[in-house]
């Protein structure tokens, strides 16, 4: 029987990564339900722009390759 986690985290993806769906690619490829509880934009900020909470529902192997998928791409993530 698969047991479902929930884990929230916090991320910032950097402006070079705007472009990429980084939250649909949780969804897509590591079949994540993601739930966005928060978030902060800001298109003009140099830094890159705001931050999203997030809570992941998954099995924990999928949560952690997700997460392994964030850090390799350059997204900065609070409370893993």
């Amino acid at each position: 029987m698969m047991t479902v986690q929930n884990f929230t985290i916090q991320i910032q993806i950097p402006q070079n990564l705007h472009q990429i769906p980084i939250i649909t690619n949780l969804v897509r490829h590591y079949e994540l339900n993601v739930n966005i509880q928060a978030a902060v934009l800001d298109k003009k900020a140099s830094s890159g722009g705001g931050w999203f909470n997030l809570l992941l529902q998954g099995e924990d192997t999928q949560i952690q390759a997700a997460l392994t998928y964030l850090r390799e791409m350059g997204v900065y993530i609070w409370g893993d």
